[in-house]
This record gives structure tokens, C-alpha cells and sequence, in this order.
């Protein structure tokens, strides 16, 4: 061997840091407002969940253990158990937002983390470049991990890692370098398996949690000078050798045209994004004489059918997981609303009845186009034979079909008032996140969050 030292590669993500560190542009700071505010809608109606409401039963159970210990001052601690709750609450109700091709829904993990590391007297500019590099890194690592991963397990949990320490390092200053090792140290212990959907449990909102909790600390502990494992990604016994047998590496890196929250989609119906292109394609065909109704087929794509075939949903949480009852709703109760999947709607004999005329199978068409393009076709089969058909390729909110902002601010008020706040109160805060100048601190957003 000659005396030359052998060029070393530099790590994948200490490569994506340095992206990450480019300056976010006005076009994408002015899109992570309308993410910021969807979330907020999300979150406040979520507070109301089962859930939800057992976490705030035991905060002040956290507070008093934690506060003795020497690891967190009060204000510290605080700041985890609120971090928590945000993380389960903006994920209860399935409205918050998704990446399609990732497989991922990055508001859940990362908006928490980045208002955990958030002050009163933080300016609502640097959150909001924080939100957009938390979005990139969480959708980059998410696309690597692809359908391989997302088999078993639960990709927003083990990318949401990475975008939370992302989102927190922005706040914290960190050098590209420290935001490597802090995605590294958050990104080595891998999210949740899948076998929690099997069951009626709500474990799967613990995931979101536990994921901006490692981003959050991961964060915290590279600005003290922890150093994680930089070759995480691409290593022997990395991340994508143990969890990701197709995965595909180049995703982290690769070119786009722009950041990539303007490829994140809004959901219109508080049901897993899986049931949406069908919702869309029976709203395409109405109005229908419903009493005529033989029968409805719907063709999608393979995980649509593995997650969301169950035509007898036991509970709120698994109806939000059926496309059965979300067609049954949108066809006897009209446009998709959250009280459709509650009682009395969810044991409703007509709801049952329609629910089991309707069959859910895979298209291998649409499997092939999936995960870049959500899709689904439904057939209408009427008691005299006559068939209607229609067929969507992407669904409402994706980039293709975007919502505009009206229908994001009037999503946001709706789930706002389910969560208690009055509309006047929930007017405000819209037009404060989505107009307030960015060198303003977001005190008023902090303060509404506290109070509602």
C-alpha cells in the first residue's frame, strides 16, 4: 500500500446537513405556515381524544417526578411532556398532512418538536425555516427507506427522527456538522413495527411521539457535543442494511426543484389518506339514486387494500381505516365531516347495510403507479344492471389537485371549534400564522395553544 491515505466518503448525512443548511426560500416559508396552521387545526380537535386526554391525566403526575431529578429543571421537562402531547394530539383525528412518496405524515412528528424548542420570544421566521428543513430531512430519509421499510415498519416514526432532530437543530443554530450527528444519534434507534394496525390499539400516535422526542433530544444533546454514528444511513449495520432491503440511497441526495414541503399533500376527510382517491372518485359519480344501489366495487393499490379493507370498523379509530364506511358516509351522509365516524353513524343500520355491498380489491395498475400517485376506481352497479365508473389518479390536497387556501382556513376553523376554541378566536390565529411578519415571535400562537 503506497503512503496515501484512501479517500473516505463523506457521509450521507452529513451531506444532507449541509443541504439542509442552505437558506429556506419565501416560497417555501410562506408554504410551511399553511402547514403549521393545518396542524394547529388538527392538533386542538385531537385534544378531545381518548388518548389525548389520558396523557394530560398524568402530565402533572410527570411534573411532580421529574421535577427533583438534577437531568430536567421544571421548564425543561415541561417542554418534553408538551412535545408528547402535541405529537398524539396532531395525529388523533387522521386529518394531518402526508408525503406520498415517503410514505409519511411530517407535521405529526416534526411541528411538535419544533415548538418544544420554541420560546414565547421566538420569531415566527425561524420557525418556520426550522419546519422546512424538518420536512426535508423527514421526506429525503422517508423516500430512501421506500415500500421495503414501510412493509413492517412505521416509516413517519423512524424518518420523523430525523426531521425532528432537523427541525430542533435549526432552532438550537447548530452547525451543519452538529446537525448530522444530531440526526444521527436521533435516527439510530428505529421507529415502530406495523402490528399495532392489527389490533385496536392507539399505538401507533406513540410512534409520532416518540420520535420527536428522540429528534428533540438528539438535538439538544449535539448542541453539547454528543457525536452519533455519521454513517448511520449507509453503514454495514446501518439503518437501510438492517430495515430497507430495496432501499435506495441516492433518494437523500437527490436533485429537486425546490424544497420538498411543496410535495406534501393536505387531507380534505379525517380518514386515512389511503381512502381518499376512492372518496374522490364516488364524489365524481353523485348524485346517485343510493336505494338503487346493487352493489360498488373499488380497484386500488395494494396498500390501500391491506390497510384499509374492513367493512366492519369495531370503533372510531378503525372506521377511519375503512373504505367501506368512508364511501358508506359520503354516499348516505354527504360531504365527509368528523362526526361521520362516531356513533350513532358508525352502528347506523343503513351505514352497515351499504358497508357490505361494497368490495375492495387490488389493481395491479394503480400498485404500480403507487407510492408517486394515490389512486382508485369506482364502479357503481345499480339494481338494473347500468354500471358507473369514475377513476382518480391522485387524490384532493396532493399536488396535482391542491386545496386552495379558503378550503385550508375553513378545514382549520372546522377542527379548531371541535376542539373547543371559539370562531373568532380561531379566525385570529389563522390570520396570524398565515400573515404575521416573520420577525414577529410567535408568543400568540404558544399562548392559544396553552389556553384552548
Amino acid at each position: 500500500m503506497s503512503g496515501q491515505m484512501l479517500d473516505t466518503p463523506i457521509p450521507i448525512l452529513l451531506r444532507l446537513a449541509e443541504r439542509l443548511s442552505h437558506p429556506a426560500s419565501e416560497a417555501a416559508r410562506a408554504r410551511a405556515r399553511r402547514h403549521l396552521l393545518d396542524w394547529l387545526g388538527c392538533a386542538m380537535a385531537g385534544r378531545r381524544d381518548g388518548l389525548s386526554l389520558s396523557l394530560a391525566a398524568i402530565a402533572p403526575l410527570q411534573a411532580a417526578h421529574h421535577h427533583p431529578c438534577p437531568a430536567f429543571d421544571r421548564a425543561h421537562a415541561n417542554a418534553i411532556q408538551a412535545l408528547l402531547m402535541h405529537a398524539v394530539e396532531g395525529s388523533a383525528l387522521e386529518s394531518d398532512d402526508v408525503e406520498r412518496r415517503a410514505l409519511l405524515h411530517p407535521a405529526a412528528v416534526v411541528v411538535p418538536a419544533a415548538l418544544a424548542a420554541s420560546s414565547p420570544s421566538t420569531r415566527m421566521g425561524d420557525v418556520l425555516v426550522s419546519l422546512v428543513r424538518g420536512y426535508e430531512a423527514m421526506i429525503r430519509i422517508g423516500r430512501a427507506l421506500g415500500a421495503s421499510h414501510y412493509r413492517f415498519w412505521h416509516t413517519s416514526s423512524t424518518a420523523g427522527a430525523f426531521g425532528a432532530a432537523a427541525a430542533t437543530a435549526s432552532l438550537l443554530g447548530l452547525s451543519a456538522e452538529a446537525t448530522a450527528h444530531a440526526m444521527a444519534t436521533a435516527g439510530s434507534r428505529t421507529g415502530g413495527l406495523w402490528q399495532m394496525r392489527h389490533e385496536p390499539v392507539p399505538t401507533k400516535r406513540l410512534h409520532f411521539a416518540w420520535a420527536a422526542l428522540e429528534g428533540f433530544l438528539a438535538a439538544h444533546w449535539a448542541a453539547q457535543g454528543l457525536r452519533g454514528p455519521l454513517s448511520l444511513l449507509e453503514g454495514a449495520q446501518g439503518l437501510f442494511a438492517a430495515t430497507a432491503p430495496g432501499a435506495d440511497p441516492e433518494a437523500v441526495l437527490a436533485e429537486a426543484a425546490d424544497w420538498l414541503i411543496f410535495e406534501v399533500s393536505f387531507k380534505p376527510y379525517p380518514a386515512c389518506r389511503h381512502a381518499h382517491p376512492a372518496i374522490d372518485a364516488l364524489a365524481d359519480l353523485m348524485p346517485l339514486p343510493v336505494a338503487a344501489i346493487e352493489g360498488i366495487r373499488i380497484e386500488t393499490y395494494q396498500a390501500a387494500v391491506a390497510f384499509c379493507d374492513r367493512m366492519h370498523p369495531r370503533d372510531e379509530g378503525e372506521a377511519r381505516f375503512s373504505i367501506q364506511h368512508a364511501l358508506a358516509a359520503r354516499l348516505l351522509l354527504g360531504k365527509p365531516a368528523l362526526e361521520h365516524y362516531r356513533e350513532p353513524w358508525l352502528g347506523d343500520p343503513r351505514l352497515r347495510a351499504m358497508r357490505e355491498r361494497i368490495r375492495v380489491r387490488e389493481s395491479g395498475a394503480f400498485s404500480a403507479r403507487f407510492p408517486a400517485h394515490f389512486g382508485a376506481r369506482v364502479e357503481v352497479e345499480l339494481e338494473d344492471g347500468t354500471v358507473l365508473a369514475a377513476e382518480r389518479q391522485d387524490a384532493s390536497g396532493d399536488p396535482e389537485h391542491p386545496l386552495a387556501e379558503a378550503e385550508l382556513q375553513e378545514k382549520a376553523l372546522s377542527l379548531m371549534a371541535e376542539g373547543g376554541l371559539p370562531p373568532s378566536e380561531g379566525r385570529a390565529l389563522s390570520e396570524f400564522l398565515l400573515k404575521a411578519p416573520e420577525t414577529q415571535p410567535i408568543a400568540p400562537l404558544l399562548t392559544a395553544i396553552a389556553s384552548s
